[in-house]
């Protein structure tokens, strides 16, 4: 009979039309982040998953033949999810986590996707390295998911190093001192800021906030450190900075003493052993600024009974290792014969302070006979500068006295001249 193959035929033919597709909707973890992206031991962070129904299409549908007769049904390609959860990464004992999961999340829709947010663990002192923890995602009408996330944990930090931090200030005014932040780390790391603290001593500014710090830079931060006494004391930088949510600090011990020195001082290059009474003598000093920074309104100021010109001598501003000379005239003309000292102070501003140094003297005599000085080999021939001058100049003075010998001689060979000329008569 050939009618019964026909028949098989065309039963197998219906029998594979009427089929449906096996195909599921299609669930994975289309994006991930953590925050920080770099974690250190002890953190945690935050696990944004993104997760996807990849199914291009919202239904599909199927079509069964049986005979003469076709039927067609049509079914949506979302899926249910019943849970998702992340498996640990271990290592020593020591585990990165998850602190809960999601249960009975929902319907997601074909070519839809959702967001869900996760809260890591890393234990402390966890190996630094790469972690896989994983993520599963139970889909009842699709395929379950398993996606390893890559985490990598690292110990290295935020660091303080000295960049000009001396041991040694002097207690006069104030010194500039400096730190550098260094972020050793591969990512960026928010809020920095430093903030010195010690005994006795007072630090402008009292914080100094950087913000951002990107990967593997660094930034150098300037400090004015003011000294309430003298002595040894130690000083601390404590850098606060947060690794994502998380806060870390990192503490410079720094030890330092606060020493009587002159950083700003007169420094007397000639003067007078001696000066023949009603005479006068020359002195000459040099006025340096060893500071880390600039002062200014600097002012040199004689002390003696005898009499000195000028009786100040303003320099003005100063930079760092700036040193500016100065010179005095001092009259012996209305002192008794014997030993008499002469000192000299400088005053200045730095910041909005003002301070003035110790006095610095030498002792001279007053003389019947010749008076005799003394001019030390380092001392400078070079003027005050260009902001330098003296208050009340004893150029004038040498001047008005030049200009009054004139004056006699002029008129003592006047009155020569015409008492020849009487007599001649």
């Amino acid at each position: 009979m050939k009618t019964a193959p026909i028949l098989i035929l065309l039963l197998l033919a219906s029998v594979l039309i009427a089929t449906p597709s096996s195909a599921s909707p299609a669930v994975m973890v289309s994006a991930y982040e953590f925050y920080p992206e770099v974690l250190m031991p002890g953190d945690t962070a935050i696990l944004t998953l993104q997760v996807t129904n990849a199914e291009a299409v919202a239904t599909q549908t199927q079509t069964y033949v049986s005979g003469s007769e076709t039927t067609s049904t049509t079914r949506t390609l979302g899926v249910d999810i019943d849970n998702i959860w992340i498996t640990p990464a271990s290592s020593g004992g020591r585990q990165i986590r998850a602190t809960a999961n999601y249960a009975d999340v929902g319907y997601l829709a074909a070519g839809a996707s959702l967001e869900v947010h996760f809260k890591m663990l890393v234990d402390d002192n966890m190996s630094e390295g790469v972690y896989f923890p994983k993520v599963n995602i139970d889909a009842s009408s699709g395929t379950d998911v398993n996606y390893p996330l890559l985490v990598k944990v690292s110990n290295a930090s935020v660091d303080l190093l000295p960049t000009s931090l001396p041991s040694k200030i002097s207690s006069g005014g104030t010194t500039e001192i400096s730190v550098t932040a260094v972020n050793r780390r591969d990512n960026t790391v928010d809020e920095v800021m430093i903030t010195p603290q010690g005994t006795d001593v007072e630090f402008v500014p009292e914080s100094y906030y950087l913000g951002a710090l990107t990967a593997k830079s660094s930034e150098a931060v300037v400090f004015s450190i003011r000294p309430l006494g003298t002595g040894e004391r130690n000083i601390t930088f404590t850098l606060r900075y947060s690794n994502g949510d998380n806060l870390h600090t990192t503490t410079l011990f720094a030890p330092l003493e606060v020493i009587d020195t002159l950083d700003v001082a007169p420094i007397i290059t000639r003067f007078p052993i001696s000066i023949t009474k009603g005479s006068s003598s020359r002195i000459s000093i040099d006025v340096y600024n060893a500071k880390t920074e600039g002062i200014t309104g600097v002012l040199v100021t004689p002390q003696c009974e005898a009499t000195v010109i000028p009786s100040q001598y303003f320099i003005g501003s100063m930079e760092p290792d700036d040193v500016f000379s100065a010179s005095f005239d001092i009259y012996a003309d209305t002192e008794d014969y014997g030993d008499y000292v002469i000192g000299f102070t400088v005053s200045f501003k730095q910041g909005n302070d003002y301070y003035e140094t110790p006095v610095v003297t030498k002792s001279f005599s007053v003389v019947s006979g010749p008076g005799q000085s003394y001019q030390s080999s380092s001392s400078t021939t070079s003027g005050s500068g260009s902001n330098g001058m003296p208050q009340a100049p004893s150029l004038v003075i040498c001047v008005t006295s030049f200009i009054l010998i004139v004056v006699v001689i002029v008129v003592l060979v006047f009155f020569y001249v015409r008492w020849k000329k009487r007599r001649s008569a």
